[in-house]
């Protein structure tokens, strides 16, 4: 991420936008220290948008509703760890 000075990202703001919406994120200081990031509205949209549950997930995977699906478990009472 290129960073600018708030002086320099006011001269040069045609190119922030430019690069920004290149999908190459714009870092700009203030005073000397990272304040804001300028993205591409299409960056920003896939950040913010809602994450999906995890039944939404397991609802879209190819074993839902199958019903001859096991899932063997180990019965011992005890297990040998690595440590």
């Amino acid at each position: 991420m290129r960073q600018w000075s708030l002086q320099d990202a006011k001269a040069r703001l045609s190119e922030i936008l430019r690069l920004a919406a290149e999908h190459e994120p714009q870092v700009i200081t203030r005073p000397g220290e990272p304040a804001v990031v300028v993205i591409a509205r299409e960056d920003y949209d896939r950040l913010v948008q809602p994450r999906e549950s995890l039944v939404e997930l397991m609802r879209r995977s190819p074993l839902y509703g199958a019903d001859d699906v096991e899932f063997p478990r180990d019965q011992s009472l005890n297990r040998e760890i690595v440590l």
